[in-house]
């Protein structure tokens, strides 16, 4: 999740909502409640899109495409939703970059450099928001990463992660960028989750603001990176059952923000999805649940073929 962003982002058009709710018919509200769930040390990160409304890697080399993870992910959960053999997306890249990392915890000193994001410059990573529970929202974006690769490499995608918890910490916001912009990606996704008041529930879409300032140059991602983020909103929706975000994004489900480098320094189309909110008890419900995880990547899933399909 990133923070601070209420403070410079930009509304989202008020006519996504209807695209969002006509294509889900059914996310007036999330569904389920549960217990609270101890923040990590640190708190939630810089580039995460949510932070607590305090909202929110390293130089390294590039993970690139890899075998679904040991344990498929999606066992006992369902898997692709894609018919046997529909390879859809065939001769696609999509670049997924799982918020923040486990190990962050333990580089404070690396993780607070800062890297130059274009219009200035900012923590290299950030730590990431928790449940109350102590579930972090590192492990979370690993997971639903980890499903997200299996379905769209199901669908004949290329699938390149950004980290895939094979280094000790970061990458920093910059390098990640750069890994969706050396591949090529048709689609980027930064998989997030929030961190802000309890009561403040359900998802949204982070869109890149149009910058132009220094490093950073977003003219020719704003008009593509919106269709990409207005269908992930709509199939999100409707694969969870959850609604759009109550606190931001007039529930669009869609807000735009100039101040997050994964964005800002990005050549291809990005995005970042905030899954829920990790700090209210009824999200973490649905973002602990491995069984709401598997619908939240096959919405995300969904969205990106959509947008491949034209």
């Amino acid at each position: 999740m990133p923070y601070d962003h209420r403070k410079t982002s930009r509304r989202a058009r008020p006519r996504t909502l209807a695209l969002v709710l006509a294509a889900t018919g059914c996310c007036a509200v999330l569904a389920g409640c549960g217990a609270p769930e101890v923040s990590p040390p640190g708190g939630k990160s810089a580039e995460s899109p949510t932070a607590s409304r305090t909202t929110g890697g390293g130089d390294g080399a590039t993970t690139t495409t890899a075998p679904a993870p040991q344990g498929s992910p999606t066992a006992g959960h369902g898997g692709p939703s894609v018919q046997a053999g529909a390879r859809t997306l065939a001769g696609r890249t999509v670049v997924i970059d799982p918020g923040h990392n486990s190990g962050n915890f333990r580089h404070s000193s690396e993780i607070n450099q800062k890297v130059n994001i274009g219009t200035n410059r900012k923590e290299c990573d950030t730590t990431g928001t928790s449940t109350n529970g102590g579930y972090t929202e590192a492990s979370f974006t690993l997971d639903v990463s980890r499903r997200l690769r299996e379905l769209l490499t199901a669908r004949g995608a290329k699938v390149v992660l950004t980290h895939d918890a094979d280094r000790a910490w970061g990458p920093c916001i910059d390098e990640r960028a750069r890994i969706g912009n050396a591949a090529r990606a048709d689609a980027v996704v930064s998989v997030h989750a929030d961190g802000s008041a309890v009561g403040h529930r359900g998802f949204h879409v982070i869109l890149p603001a149009r910058v132009r300032e220094g490093a950073a140059d977003t003219a020719k991602i704003v008009g593509p990176s919106r269709e990409l983020g207005e269908q992930i909103a709509a199939r999100f929706a409707r694969a969870t059952g959850t609604a759009p975000a109550n606190y931001l994004g007039s529930g669009t489900g869609l807000d735009v923000r100039d101040d997050l480098g994964g964005l800002n320094l990005s050549t291809v189309p990005k995005v970042f999805v905030e899954c829920g909110n990790m700090r209210d008890p009824k999200d973490a419900q649905l973002l602990t649940s491995a069984t709401w995880r598997q619908k939240a990547a096959q919405g995300i899933a969904d969205g990106i073929a959509t947008y491949l399909k034209g």
